[in-house]
């Protein structure tokens, strides 16, 4: 009989130490609301994964149940395999849908089989957008998990992938810059064939459908509105790229940048944004 317990009593320590692993990990329903179809389940490391699903009748999304003004976001995410095109899966800040909102977005725009997924990074500021800098993923987006940060505060925006910052978006005193509106942070998964593939050129191929992006590893070290900042939030409250940093910048807009509105004169008939001619 002994010898029968010590099995029982081991499967039973490891389930505990799962459940203790998953109760640590819950992030989903903590953090946020959820639109459309939204399915929950853990890992075998015992991390949370939400797997956001997509087909004709709609779409889905993570929207946080707080607004934060300034932080450091990341969340882990794995892609469509095969043709997404015309699929848009998104992590990004908002201040609302109103005219003059203010908006951080980090937005993978689908490709058709074997062409690279673009990331489409951008800020508005009162309504004022079009800043857009898009760069071909130098990995496949679907074969694992890969970690996306946003890093908000009162001097720049970066922008990283797999911890190294490929954009930076700096704040001048004189041009509009999101300081002032708190931002939600959403997750979501939507139809934009109008757009995300080729300008529009290749829809959605609904017989793939459904579409299933997982997020997990969430993050949110952020000052709460209304709230106090985080212990230690000096880390990023104050952060600007270091030299090593901005190598990581120039390597990705070298090797891998897609698009700049920066060098869009046709876009800017009247000219480009001021912070065009700025260092």
């Amino acid at each position: 009989m002994a010898a029968r317990r010590a099995p029982l009593a081991l499967l039973a320590a490891s389930v505990a130490l799962l459940a203790a692993a998953a109760s640590a990990d819950s992030w989903l329903y903590e953090k946020f609301n959820t639109d459309g179809t939204v399915r929950a389940d853990y890992d075998a490391s015992g991390q949370q994964v939400a797997m956001l699903n997509l087909d004709r009748s709609s779409g889905a999304g993570l929207n946080s149940k707080e607004q934060y003004l300034y932080g450091e976001f990341s969340i882990q995410m794995k892609l469509i395999p095969g043709n997404s095109a015309g699929t848009v899966s998104c992590f990004y800040l908002t201040s609302g849908d109103i005219d003059d909102h203010d908006e951080i977005d980090m937005e993978f725009m689908g490709n058709s089989s074997g062409q690279p997924v673009v990331l489409n990074t951008n800020v508005w500021a009162s309504g004022d957008g079009k800043k857009e800098h898009q760069f071909d993923l130098w990995f496949d987006p679907a074969a694992d998990y890969h970690t996306y940060t946003i890093v908000w505060n009162p001097t720049n925006i970066l922008f990283k992938v797999d911890g190294n910052v490929i954009r930076c978006f700096k704040r001048y005193a004189d041009l509009p810059y999101p300081s002032s509106r708190p931002m939600a942070l959403h997750a979501t998964l939507w139809d934009g064939s109008y757009w995300a593939t080729e300008k529009g050129k290749v829809p959605i191929d609904w017989a793939g459908a459904p579409f299933v992006v997982s997020y997990r590893g969430y993050s949110a070290d952020a000052c709460v509105s209304g709230g106090a900042c985080p212990a230690g939030s000096d880390r990023w409250m104050n952060k600007q790229p270091d030299a090593a940093e901005w190598g990581t910048v120039k390597w990705a807009e070298s090797n891998y940048m897609r698009y700049n509105y920066c060098e869009d004169g046709w876009r800017f008939l009247q000219g480009l944004p001021a912070e065009c001619s700025r260092s």
